[in-house]
Parts: C-alpha cells; sequence; structure tokens
C-alpha cells in the first residue's frame, strides 16, 4: 500500500476575503494555510503583510504585521499577530549579524502598541523582503523534494530560475538576511526552497500569495509521485509474530516514559500508521532523523522503534537504552550541556503491528506530537523511494531542539498544575459528589475519566471538562460498577485514551433507608451489590493497571459516616460502607509495597445535586425524623456544631488533598466531611 503526498486544495473564497479588514484577510489565509497539515504543521510556518496603521500619535504608519511566537496558523486570531513599525526594522538589513536575544529585544522596542505577542524569530525574513505579502510554510512535499539526493537538481528541472534554493540554516537574522538578499539579487524569482526546513513564496496581494503558495507545492507533489517507485515507497511486512496486548503494553510503556514527570500517552493505530510501524526497513528509515526543525522539540531527534515481541521487560529496558543514547547526544552535539538535559524519555514511540504512540505532559500535546509525526511518516515515506532522507545532523538537531527561542514556546504555558499528566478515574461521575470531584480534578490539571451507568449524564460531564480545561481532558466511559465486564472494559478505555491511570475515585453510590425489619433480600444484595462488590471490581482492576505502570498511585472511597457510625433505619446502607472502609483499610496494607495509597473520605448530609438522595429517600428520612421532606436540609444543619451546610463541592476538596502530592506519605486515612454532625463520631 502506498500513501503519496497529494497537492493541496486552493479554498480561497473572494467572496469571503473581500468582506475582511486586511488584518482579518492575514488571519484568513493562515487558517486555510493551518487547515492543511500537509501545508502547515502545528505551531509551523509564519505569515505577514504589511499594511499603513494609525499609530499612537495619530500618525499613518508603514506596519508589518507578522504571526506572534507560540501561535497555530489553523487557529491563530487577528489579535495573535505582532505588528512591528517598518522605519524601526527596515534598519536591521544594513546590521551584519544580530544575537537572537537583541534581536527580541529590539522587536520589543519596535512594536505598534504594548501588549502585543513577542514576534516569531523568523521576524526578518517577513522585514527585510520588499514584499506586501509572505508566507512560509513547512510543507511535506517541499521537505521531501528537498532531502532526496538529486533534490537541488529536481528542483532546477521544476522552477528553474523561478525557485531560489537556499542551504540549510537555523532560522534567525542571519537566513532571514540571506534570503532577503537573494530575492533582491533575483528579482524573477517567485519562491525559496530551504533545505531541510520548508518553503517561502509571496504575491502582491493575499489571494495571489496564497495561490503561489498552493501551487508551488502542488507541483513538488506531482513531481514526488512521478518520480517515485512505487515498489519501494512503503515496502509492508505481512504480519508481526504474535498480537500485542495493548492493555497490558500501555501502561507499562507511561510507566517507562514517566520516571521524573508524570506523561500521557496519545496512540495512532490507524493504517498507515501501523504500516509505516510495520516496514522491515523500520530502524533504518525511522533512524534517519527529524523532517523538520519545527517537530523537534515535541518528537526529538528519532522514535523508539519497540520489537515486535514486545513486553513489559523489553519495554523498560528500550526506554533505558532510549534515554541513554539521547544522553549521550546531548553531552556530543551539545559539547557537555551545563545546565543540564530536557525529560531524555521518548516522545515517539514505533511498535510493530500497532502503530505510532506518542507522549506528552499532557494529552494535547501528545496528539501534537503525533500530528507531527504524521508529518513525518509522509516525509519518511516518501523520500524512501528517491533514494532516502538528508535529515539534520545531530549538531543541527541539537542546535534547534536547545534553542532558547524553540524552548521559549514550551515555557508560555506557564508553571504546571498541581495534577499536571495524571489520569484519574471518578465511578458516579454524572451528578453530585461525583461530578463535583471530576470537575476539580479537572481543575487542578488531571484527565479526568468520567465513570457512570448513565453514559449520556457522563458524556455531558466529560465535554463540559473538555470545554474548560482543554481538548481531551475529559472522557466519558459507560460503567456500571456491579458488572464485572464493563468495569473491565472502562479500564481498558482508559488505557487506550491516556496510556494508564494515577488515580481512581470510587464514588457510585445508592442510598435506601429502611427498617431492618422491613429490608429486603434484594434491598439488602443491592446495597452490597454497589457498595461493596462493586467498590472490590474497581479497586481490583486499579491495582492489576497500577502494578503494570509502576509508578505507584492513590485510590481514594467515598464513604460516608453511616461506615463508622450506624444511621438509624439504614442497616443494609450502614453495613455495606463498613464494609467499603475496611476494604480500602486492607488495600491500604495491600498497596503500600507498591506505592500505592489508599485513602477515605467520608460525606455526611450532601443532598445538593445528588441523583441517589431521591424523593423516595427523602421521604424515609424525613419519617424516621418526624419531619417534612422539605425540611430535611434545615434539619441536618441544625444537627451540626459548625453549623455549616456541606455541599459536594467540599468533599470534592478533600479529594484532592488525598489524590495530590501534598498526602503522598500518607494512606489508609479517614477524612470526614460533615459540617460539624453532632454525635457522628468520637471527637
Amino acid at each position: 500500500m502506498t500513501f503519496p503526498i497529494l497537492p493541496p486544495a486552493n479554498l480561497w473564497s473572494a467572496e469571503r476575503a473581500s468582506q475582511m479588514s486586511a488584518l482579518e484577510v492575514l488571519a484568513y489565509r493562515s487558517n486555510l494555510l493551518g487547515a492543511d497539515r500537509s501545508v502547515a504543521n502545528w505551531g509551523g510556518g509564519n505569515t505577514s503583510c504589511k499594511t499603513t496603521e494609525i499609530d499612537f500619535r495619530e500618525r499613518p504608519t508603514r506596519v508589518l504585521w507578522v504571526k506572534g511566537s507560540g501561535s497555530d496558523l489553523a487557529t491563530i486570531r487577528p489579535d495573535q499577530f505582532t505588528a512591528l513599525r517598518l522605519d524601526d526594522v527596515l534598519p536591521l538589513v544594513e546590521r551584519a549579524a544580530m544575537s537572537d536575544e537583541d534581536l527580541v529585544e529590539y522587536y520589543a522596542h519596535a512594536v505598534l502598541r504594548p501588549g502585543q505577542p513577542r514576534a516569531s524569530i523568523e521576524t526578518p525574513l517577513h522585514s527585510m523582503l520588499p514584499l506586501e505579502h509572505v508566507d512560509h510554510t513547512h510543507p511535506d512535499a517541499i521537505i521531501a523534494l528537498c532531502a532526496v539526493p538529486d533534490g537541488r537538481a529536481l528542483a532546477w528541472r521544476l522552477w528553474g530560475e523561478h525557485a531560489i534554493w537556499m542551504d540549510y540554516e537555523r532560522p534567525g537574522f542571519a537566513l532571514g538576511k540571506k534570503i532577503a538578499a537573494a530575492v533582491r539579487e533575483r528579482p524573477a524569482a517567485g519562491c525559496v526552497l530551504m533545505a531541510k526546513h520548508g518553503l517561502v513564496t509571496w504575491g502582491d496581494s493575499p489571494d495571489a500569495c496564497y495561490a503561489s503558495t498552493i501551487r508551488t507545492i502542488g507541483l513538488a507533489a506531482e513531481a514526488l509521485a512521478e518520480h517515485a517507485d512505487a515498489r519501494r515507497v512503503f515496502p509492508i511486512s505481512a504480519s508481526t509474530s504474535r498480537p500485542v496486548d495493548l492493555p497490558a503494553i500501555l501502561p507499562a510503556l507511561r510507566g517507562a516514559v514517566s520516571q521524573r514527570t508524570h506523561m500521557v500517552l496519545h496512540l495512532n493505530a490507524s493504517q498507515r500508521a501501523c504500516d509505516f510501524a510495520s516496514r522491515p526497513d523500520l530502524a533504518q528509515i525511522a533512524g534517519a532523523g527529524p523532517a523538520c526543525p519545527d517537530h523537534l522539540v515535541h518528537t526529538k531527534p528519532w522514535p523508539l522503534v519497540l520489537s515486535p515481541a514486545v513486553s513489559a521487560d523489553s519495554i523498560r529496558e528500550s526506554v533505558a537504552m532510549f534515554e541513554r543514547r539521547y544522553a549521550e547526544y546531548v553531552e556530543s552535539a551539545g559539547g557537555g550541556r551545563a545546565d543540564g538535559l530536557l525529560d531524555p524519555s521518548p516522545r515517539v514511540i514505533l511498535v510493530p503491528g500497532v502503530g505510532v504512540i506518542t507522549t506528552g505532559l499532557d494529552a494535547s500535546r501528545a496528539a501534537i506530537a503525533g500530528a507531527l509525526y504524521e508529518r513525518a511518516i509522509a516525509v519518511l515515506s516518501a523520500t524512501a523511494g528517491l533514494g532516502g532522507f538528508a535529515a539534520l545532523s545531530a549538531h543541527e538537531a541539537y542546535q534547534v531542539e536547545y534553542w532558547p527561542m524553540e524552548l521559549y514556546k514550551l515555557r508560555q504555558a506557564g508553571s504546571p498544575p498541581e495534577l499536571a499528566g495524571r489520569v484519574a478515574l471518578v465511578t458516579g461521575a454524572a451528578s453530585g459528589i461525583g461530578r463535583a470531584i471530576a470537575r476539580r480534578l479537572a481543575a487542578a490539571g488531571a484527565h479526568v475519566v468520567v465513570a457512570d451507568r448513565n453514559a449520556e449524564g457522563a458524556s455531558r460531564v466529560a465535554d463540559e471538562l473538555s470545554r474548560a480545561h482543554g481538548e481531551l481532558r475529559g472522557f466519558a466511559t459507560a460503567l456500571d460498577v456491579t458488572d464485572e465486564a464493563a468495569v473491565r472494559r472502562g479500564f481498558q478505555d482508559t488505557v487506550l485514551t491516556y496510556g494508564g491511570l494515577d488515580i481512581v475515585v470510587s464514588n457510585a453510590g445508592i442510598s435506601t433507608s429502611s427498617p431492618i425489619e422491613a429490608t429486603s433480600l434484594d434491598e439488602w444484595n443491592l446495597n452490597l451489590g454497589v457498595l461493596g462488590t462493586g467498590y472490590f471490581l474497581v479497586a481490583r482492576e486499579a491495582f492489576r493497571l497500577l502494578r503494570q505502570q509502576g509508578r505507584g498511585g492513590s485510590v481514594i472511597f467515598i464513604a460516608s459516616k453511616n461506615g463508622l457510625v450506624g444511621g438509624r433505619n439504614a442497616a443494609a446502607y450502614s453495613s455495606a460502607k463498613a464494609l467499603e472502609i475496611h476494604l480500602a483499610r486492607c488495600l491500604a496494607e495491600e498497596g503500600g509495597a507498591l506505592g500505592i495509597r489508599v485513602n477515605t473520605v467520608n460525606p455526611d448530609a450532601v443532598l445538593q445535586g445528588s441523583s441517589i438522595w431521591n424523593s423516595s429517600w427523602r421521604e424515609q428520612r424525613a419519617l424516621t425524623y418526624g419531619i417534612r421532606p422539605d425540611q430535611l436540609e434545615e434539619h441536618y444543619r441544625a444537627r451540626t456544631t459548625l453549623k455549616v451546610n456541606v455541599v459536594p463541592e467540599d468533599v470534592a476538596e478533600a479529594v484532592l488533598f488525598l489524590a495530590s502530592e501534598r498526602a503522598a506519605k500518607s494512606t489508609g486515612n479517614i477524612i470526614n466531611v460533615d459540617g460539624g454532625v453532632l454525635a457522628a463520631y468520637p471527637r
């Protein structure tokens, strides 16, 4: 099977562009380019235009609008571009040299208005070119064409004098100045081909610039298809020696790459990814090096290739070998880096018969690494049939990966939140206490699996978490804790989505209230089934997964004060809660050697938003206390010494403490969240 690089489509709408301002058209043009990842990969490339604006003195001034650092062409908005006064930046062309740091400081003085985003480090190629509209992209077709041994000759046959070839140089002032000089010397040229990097195109109007970009890339894609040897583009091995047990290997892999910081995994098991990872020449082709400098910060210089006979032990050994190789690369290429190396664990893992697994500090960044490696697959596959791929050298790769200007983009995220990189599964999370816990853990940086037998409610909560905290932060799974197969599926879904798990909150509940002589066997079994067997099944799967992962973890039971002090007319419920509390204590003993902490939170009288405290339960409890159902909340408030009404968010706060590193040295404990209920506990 072959996967050729296809020519991009021209999607320009003259009608739509005619209704926009010049800056809005620049954002529109950028969005069109970024919408096709074979044209502009995530975070890569930059665009610009020149306009006349009114400055703070109310005087017209010529301005360069250029993409701000850290933004993405696919989603960039007008306010994410930076405006630089041309009168201030044009004199830079007379400078012989300029450091990155000096350039950044210079641009800070040349901005049209304070508070704008930091200008892209590739701004010199936009400011020094005497052209109204400029696109700089990293197209698969151009990168592949420029990387093959006869790429320069092929480019000459395609474009002749119309294209300017630039040998590789790290982006910045010097490269921008060289490109500007080359374009001035050859005014008839229409594009610049940057070896190991990308493409620069331009035009007198935004639509002409965009059309030039699409046309140039399309010509390169057609040439690649014409010259490629289809028999060699994708030689696929028939199969691996045995099926790969993903739910078993992903936790082991996540544990191995999370030795220093918690990582989240992203799985690409598409046909294309699987075919690439199953190539008989995989080690050779994948080890060639990065397809584009922009990939490096997210993918590292090369991937980890696992054996087809992969196992948990072999994964740990392979990751350790990768880390040693990476440290040697930094030491050699960087001449002994004094301020330490970046996390040395792999960002891309190729598994024959499976596909591509990528890692990141959160699910979004793991997915970005995956999207970038899809571009690498396209380039490496195309060049395999054209004589190979000329990648960045180790020194060139190091100069980009450890380039302060690139690392700046990663630092823009700021300090990580408390539960950054963690994955939490919360049962009974579609409403009440469970929903509050899911929200609080997500707000603290966790990825939250919203598990509930109410699948529709779970999906609503998961969608809410992703909207509030970022793509892929919430994931819903239908899970009845009393169904052994459903529990197993829920944990497997979690592994396939995030690679593993760190926090499990057993919260699924039921509430019944009957005098003992009125308690049916079905009611008794229902309480034991949900609160006893259900908590056992969830804990058993959690322990199995956390053991595979080998990084410890936190299991938290949501019990009740009834588990310590029996509730009137609630023998079934209170007994089941007592079982739950004792199970947690037993598991704390078992989990200690594995680094698995097991603690309990005991709420009391949390009526707000709960789906288990229904009208029937209210009537029964009200009858017990000789009051009306609508007086129940006031009755509980009257029973507290602190006069505090307990809400689900109070319970969630206790869960966050137990799940976090603040409680890293504590297990087998109970936190009561009761508002100070009289006589509930010995104090």
